[in-house]
Order: C-alpha cells, then sequence, then structure tokens
C-alpha cells in the first residue's frame, strides 16, 4: 500500500487549498491535519522553523512548507498527471499565472475577507484552529481575537479606504469577467487539462473569494463559469485532459495577460529593485527581513502605498527563470506572443542578487 502524505493546513487558509487542489489533481494519497495551536506548537514550528500552512509532511518524514516548492517537489517525485505544460509559451504561461494568483490575487482576496460582512462565519473558522471542539460561541470568541491579527495585514497589502473602490472595480469588472468568459471556453487555463497557474488562481479564489459568505455570493452571481471552475478544481479523481494544441495560448487569456503586465508586473519590478538596493546595502547579511518598507502601487486610477515583500523577488526569479531557461529555438517560439504583450524587455530583466530558500526561509544566494 502506498505510503499517505500528510498536509498540516486549514480550511479557511488561502495556500491549503491550492495544495489540497494539487494534491487531488494528481491522485496523491495524503490525510489532511487541521493546524490548531497544538499542532503548530508541536510539529509546524519545530519541523520548518516558520509559522506558515500549508505543510506536508512526506512519507520519509521530509516536511515542505510553500506551496510552489511543495509542487516542484512532488512534480519530481511523481511525473505522472503532469501540471507542467511541455510547450515554452504554455510553460510560461502558467508561470505568470501562478505568480498572479499568489501574488496579487491576495489583494481582493483579503480585502472581501475581513472588509465584507463574513461574520461570524470567519470568527468560527479561526476558532475552530484555536479552540476545536468547543461550543460555537466559545469559536466565535477567541476566532475574533486571532483573526484580528490577520484583519491588521490587510493595511500592508495597500487596501485602505481610499484605494478600496479601485480594488472593487478591478476586481469585479475586469477579474470577474474577464475570467468568467475565459472559462465558459475552457475548463482550465490553458485546455482541459489544469496547469501550475490553475493551481495558483485557486487559493485566493477558493478559499476567501468563493467559500467566504459575501464574496462567494458575488462570484456565484456575476461569473457562474468561473464558480463552477473553482468547484471542478477542487474535485478529487478528475480525469485527465489535454492542453491545447501546438502550444497555444487562448484568445480570452491574452486581456488578462496584458491587464497584468500593464499593472502588475511593474510592482513586482519595483519590489525587485528595493529588494535588490537593500542587499547592496547590506552584503554582510545573508539573511532578509520579509518586510522592506514601502512603495506606490496604481491599481485602477488610484495610487496608495503597500509593503515591499522581500519574497515577491523569490516569486518573481521563478518566472524570469522560466523564460531564461528556454533554448533559443524556444524564446523564438515565444518572442511574438511577448512582443505583442509589450513584456519582452521585462521577461529579460536579470537579477544581480538572487534569493533563494534555505530551511524554508528566505536567504541571499551567496554562491
Amino acid at each position: 500500500m502506498t505510503e499517505k502524505y500528510t498536509l498540516y493546513g486549514a480550511p479557511l487558509s488561502l495556500y491549503t487549498g491550492k495544495a489540497r487542489a494539487y494534491l487531488r489533481f494528481k491522485n496523491i494519497p495524503f490525510e489532511e491535519v487541521l493546524s490548531t495551536v497544538r499542532v503548530y506548537k508541536k510539529i509546524i514550528i519545530p519541523k520548518t522553523g516558520v509559522r506558515f500552512i500549508p505543510v506536508l509532511k512526506t512519507p520519509d518524514n521530509t516536511f515542505i512548507q510553500d506551496t510552489s516548492v511543495i509542487i516542484d517537489t512532488m512534480e519530481q517525485a511523481h511525473p505522472e498527471r503532469s501540471v507542467s505544460p511541455s510547450g515554452p509559451k504554455q510553460r510560461l504561461v502558467s508561470q505568470i499565472f501562478e505568480m498572479w494568483g499568489d501574488e496579487w490575487l491576495l489583494i481582493p482576496a483579503m480585502h472581501y475577507r475581513w472588509n465584507h460582512d463574513n461574520f461570524p462565519f470567519i470568527y468560527e473558522e479561526f476558532g475552530q484552529v484555536v479552540t476545536p471542539g468547543f461550543p460555537r460561541f466559545i469559536r466565535r470568541f477567541f476566532g475574533k481575537k486571532v483573526g484580528a491579527q490577520f484583519k491588521g495585514f490587510v493595511p500592508m497589502l495597500g487596501v485602505t479606504p481610499k484605494s478600496i473602490p479601485a480594488i472593487e472595480a478591478w476586481y469585479e469588472n475586469t477579474v470577474l469577467p474577464l475570467l468568467d468568459a475565459h472559462f465558459a471556453k475552457h475548463d482550465y487555463l490553458l485546455g482541459s487539462r489544469p496547469c501550475t497557474g490553475d493551481f495558483g488562481l485557486f487559493g485566493p479564489l477558493y478559499a476567501h473569494l468563493y467559500r467566504d459568505p459575501a464574496p462567494g455570493k458575488l462570484m456565484r452571481a456575476q461569473a457562474p463559469n468561473l464558480a463552477r471552475w473553482v468547484e471542478r478544481m477542487n474535485q478529487e479523481h478528475v480525469e485527465l485532459g489535454q492542453w491545447c494544441v501546438q502550444d497555444r495560448i487562448p484568445d480570452t487569456l491574452m486581456p488578462l495577460l496584458s491587464q497584468q503586465f500593464r499593472e502588475f508586473w511593474p510592482v513586482q519590478i519595483d519590489s525587485l529593485k528595493i529588494t535588490q538596493a537593500w542587499i547592496e546595502a547590506n552584503l554582510d547579511n545573508k539573511s532578509l527581513p520579509r518586510a522592506l518598507g514601502e512603495h506606490e502601487f496604481t491599481i485602477g486610477n488610484v495610487t496608495e502605498k503597500r509593503v515591499v515583500r522581500s519574497f515577491s523577488q523569490w516569486k518573481l526569479q521563478r518566472v524570469l527563470d522560466a523564460y531564461t531557461n528556454l533554448s533559443d529555438k524556444q524564446k523564438q517560439e515565444v518572442e511574438p506572443m511577448l512582443r505583442e504583450l509589450n513584456t519582452l524587455e521585462l521577461m529579460q530583466t536579470e537579477i544581480a542578487h538572487r534569493l533563494t530558500l534555505k530551511n524554508n526561509k528566505l536567504v541571499v544566494d551567496r554562491k
């Protein structure tokens, strides 16, 4: 009998949703353990050195924390039912969408969870983690206390009274209709088979924007095809389909890609510049803080400030590497698409000081 993996996470967790859906699609046997306070103290913190979920325990007792690393590791250990397309265009687009889901859709996910009417549902969810098995009123009480800490992170993402109207306009008038139009024609991003980018999107679009009451009602009403994609992504024992033939990128994705490069990528590039400057000023320091001050970003016609996260460089590195590692012939195949999106120069961005994950912590690669 195949040994099972163990996924430590929570139903309300954005990134747990991403990892869970991936393991289900791959038909990898696993059991899920709720990351209660006791589990954090006894397992997660001692085994990973960090306080983040999800965490995947492998049959050989290895503990993996980041979802992108989980997927990379599982793709090597279980190459069947791969989520990485072989075509250079599709592989690159898949990586772009994973980063966009992980980094940018986090903004509406956190906003719609904490600034809309999702209570007492959310408090009960957090209470289940803190006080599992206790009566509902106790779960709500303690859940509210823990939830307040997470709500405090929302302004750090640039979600403020000034930016909220623009965030909602972007999500409701751009993200929802464009994704809904795409999933009206395709089961997944690149055809009838999910790619890494699908799982990157799934995290925020499921755990926060589908599962939470207020944004879930909004999605079902305004983007029913997107809601059905969420439900499809959450299924077990899914039949293996095919990516679009001849490395084709569906036309329905081009408006979303164009919007990403116009609005999201400048934020990533600026975060990269600030992170590189910090490293230059601290050459003797191999580790670096998760937050590196603030910078301005624009969404819609509103400019606001947000915290610069050093982790953003690591996510951007993965996309740039996906392009850099292409052969010359493959780059020629990808180039027309990048020129159409006015992003060939961005994709050729060089990074002087690379980051790497060591023992689940971000450090400067001093090789």
